[in-house]
């Protein structure tokens, strides 16, 4: 009685099966000599152990299996921080898009830059950040810091890829400002000068004597060229003004536009500078 044939695909199984045992037998050893020669200190071994793991890496990866790929636990994990990721750059995308639009930004170049790091706090809260933009994005010192709301504060420090901001706020951070009715005068921290403020808060000291009102809106005056201030940049809003009739020029607080605990995104204004000069004027007789 004649033996059943078998098919080609079934007569190559054993020759596979035998060939892998073979290659594996073969890795194991090389790999034995290796370790053995390394132990011993053998001349030449790093290169034979870099060769070793170029071949001997695929292979590893091969045979080792994947962990977790299959556990549920791991899968909602991953899809949990995937999620998260989404949702930060969604918000991230959303503030971008806000910053796009503030009065401040508006027409003006800037640098969009992210907080990366908080200082310290001082009496009235956080006096300086960093942020993730240096002098190789196009940022340099006393350059005005803005977020959708208005004024953060001033870079005081560059490196090449980040820079320190003190913030609005801070104990020495004094900005001329424009309040009400052309009310000038200077803008500090709340937590100095004749009538401390609430914490958070500032404190607006008019030069002249004018109009102050709850719920003017306080602005920047604006800086030589630009720096560090452009002018009319949000600053505040009056909340409170000292009534008393001996001061020569009252006080006011001053509610911040900007809440400088919950900072993400921001933009570094770049000035552009006077281009034309001013034609010369002649007195009359």
């Amino acid at each position: 009685m004649p033996r059943p044939r078998r098919s080609p695909r079934t007569a190559a199984r054993p020759l596979r099966s035998d060939r892998s045992r073979r290659l594996l037998t073969t890795l194991l050893l090389a790999t034995i000599v290796v370790l053995v020669a390394d132990l011993a200190g053998a001349p030449g071994t790093g290169a034979v152990r870099t060769a070793a793991g170029v071949v001997l890496g695929p292979v590893e990866g091969l045979l080792r299996p994947e962990v977790g790929r299959d556990d549920p636990g791991v899968r909602g994990t991953r899809a949990a921080t995937a999620a998260d990721t989404v949702a930060a750059q969604a918000t991230e995308a959303a503030a971008f898009q806000r910053l796009l639009r503030a009065p401040e930004t508006r027409g003006r170049a800037f640098v969009p830059a992210r907080v990366v790091a908080v200082g310290r706090a001082g009496s009235a809260g956080p006096e300086r950040v960093t942020i993730d933009a240096g002098s190789r994005d196009g940022v340099r010192i006393d350059r005005a810091v803005v977020n959708a709301d208005g004024l953060v504060g001033r870079v005081v420090a560059v490196s090449p890829w980040t820079a320190d901001v003190q913030l609005v706020g801070a104990a020495d951070l004094t900005i001329s400002v424009r309040a009400g009715a052309g009310v000038l005068g200077s803008v500090g921290s709340g937590a100095t000068g004749p009538r401390r403020q609430a914490p958070g808060e500032l404190t607006l000291t008019p030069v002249q004597r004018g109009t102050l009102s709850h719920g003017d809106v306080v602005t920047t005056l604006g800086s030589l060229d630009g720096t560090p201030y452009l002018p009319g940049l949000r600053v505040g809003t009056v909340t409170e003004v000292d009534g008393d009739p001996a001061a020569l020029v009252p006080t006011a607080g001053v509610r911040p536009a900007v809440d400088v605990t919950t900072l993400d995104v921001v933009g570094v204004l770049v000035p552009a500078g006077r281009t034309v000069p001013r034609a010369p004027s002649t007195g009359g007789g």
